[in-house]
């Protein structure tokens, strides 16, 4: 009504044709169409705008514990539970409802966020999902580079947290590491030592970390895990940032293949 009014009390005088345009969009445009962000607001449901959550957010989950998420680099968002090293790089689909489901390298959801902006985290504690809630703005999730030094500093901290896991010495070893690769390549060990850890409190996972010896990490077109002779090769694809190493759940699977 109050556009209706406005025309009228317009007739007669020159309307700017911008303003035209501007009021039969508003009068024509549907909730959750693409259009200015002021408009989308504008026809946004409460409920969405209460939970519209900043491009990195902290996240807080119902059962205990917290999560930073990193869509600045949509489609391909990262994620990093606080008491965790491991930053996650996922990919992100549209479901039937309309909700964004997180998916893992091997294809596991990860997160689902619905059209009204509820959050459902899954985590091997919770696998049936967890409610969470923005909780404030986070810190963007970055991969730096750590130089020779830092690289050697993370490939003895992998081995130490590697070998307290298997109850032996596991050493980690970095082929032709460059400027472009360091960082992914320290990452990567971290990464690796995370999957032993995990693998050391799961049922025979003992049994498998016994045969491993070795962690090389070496450059590739794309991110991998193998197990050969008692050595896991891990490739990394320096060009894809952080989604060019694989996860501590891929690399997990591949020390538990026969």
């Amino acid at each position: 009504m109050g556009i209706a009014r406005t025309v009228k009390s317009s007739r007669g005088a020159r309307l700017p044709f911008r303003l035209a345009i501007t009021i039969a969009l508003a009068a024509s445009t549907p909730a959750g169409a693409v259009g200015p962000s002021w408009l989308r607001h504008v026809f946004e449901s409460p409920a969405a705008a209460r939970n519209r959550a900043p491009p990195v957010a902290r996240y807080t989950i119902d059962a205990g514990g917290n999560f930073v998420l990193d869509r600045t680099a949509a489609p391909r968002p990262l994620l990093k539970f606080e008491d965790s090293p491991e930053v996650w790089a996922l990919t992100v689909t549209r479901g039937p409802r309309g909700d964004l489901i997180y998916w893992n390298d091997l294809r596991q959801p990860f997160l689902r966020i619905t059209k009204f902006g509820g959050v459902t985290v899954f985590t091997s504690d919770r696998p049936q999902g967890a409610a969470a809630a923005v909780s404030g703005p986070g810190f963007p999730l970055r991969l730096a580079p750590v130089g020779p030094i830092g690289l050697y500093q993370h490939l003895a901290v992998a081995s130490a947290r590697s070998g307290r896991a298997a109850q032996h010495a596991v050493g980690y070893t970095a082929i032709d590491a460059d400027p472009l690769s360091d960082g992914l390549m320290a990452d990567a060990a971290i990464v690796a030592s995370e999957a032993l850890v995990n693998l050391a409190v799961r049922p025979r996972g003992r049994a498998y970390l016994r045969r491993i010896g070795r962690v090389t990490i070496i450059r590739g077109d794309k991110p991998s895990a193998v197990v050969h002779e008692g050595v896991v090769i891990v490739t990394v694809a320096p060009a894809e940032g952080v989604f060019g190493r694989p996860s501590s759940l891929r690399i997990e699977e591949a020390l538990t293949e026969r």
